[in-house]
């Protein structure tokens, strides 16, 4: 038997397709940020494709918002709507920022560290993707990938701490530290943001399962 919600649940799911196309932006632009930094300097023509990564994530927010001005009814809360449209873009604005900032800064190699961080934000992002369409049931499964990009966070706050750490370690120049710090302040920052799309994701499930 149908749940009484189920029964008069808005027809309009173009929300669902929206956020979709948002999760397989914020996995691609993941990806090439990875790319990028591990064939770092052969690789600087991924930053512009990054970069059109996050045009496309500002355009799917501005799509979600515009609907929403001109939707009465929608599938899940209006605030939920903008939370994970908002997040979900956040992801790929800090992703942007680490390869533009690899360009300004006039980074000449990376770190180790960083390529474990991108790798790190890689695989919480296609979690997030393969999360994502689950809300289209409210499917209580969509635990097994909030889960996993809670531990993967707990993995990119370590490789970050020691990160830092190692900067101060190894007496490298104090602009050199000052650069590397603020990239990988932003890669944890574009982890960090996966995981409020995971506790968002897991919220909405909760709320109308």
């Amino acid at each position: 038997m149908p749940r009484l919600g189920d029964l008069f649940a808005p027809r309009d799911r173009a929300y669902f397709e929206l956020f979709e196309e948002a999760g397989r932006n914020a996995v691609l632009a993941a990806e090439l940020l990875e790319r990028l930094l591990v064939n770092y300097p052969d690789s600087e023509e991924l930053a512009a494709e990054i970069r059109d990564c996050e045009h496309e994530g500002d355009r799917i927010t501005h799509e979600i918002i515009d609907r929403l001005n001109h939707t009465f009814v929608t599938p899940i809360d209006r605030e939920d709507i903008l939370a994970l449209s908002s997040a979900l873009d956040d992801i790929v604005d800090y992703t942007e920022e680490v390869a533009d900032y690899l360009g300004l800064y006039r980074i000449e190699a990376p770190m180790d560290q960083s390529i474990s961080l991108a790798n790190v934000l890689t695989l919480a992002c296609r979690e997030i993707a393969q999360a994502i369409p689950l809300l289209r049931g409210f499917k209580t499964e969509i635990s097994e990938h909030t889960v996993e990009v809670n531990r993967l966070e707990n993995e990119g706050d370590r490789i970050s701490r020691e990160a830092v750490a190692s900067l101060f370690d190894a007496r490298i120049d104090p602009m050199v530290v000052i650069r590397w710090k603020d990239l990988f302040e932003r890669l944890e920052a574009a982890i960090d943001s996966t995981e409020h799309v995971a506790d968002i994701l897991y919220g909405i499930v909760i709320k109308n399962s």
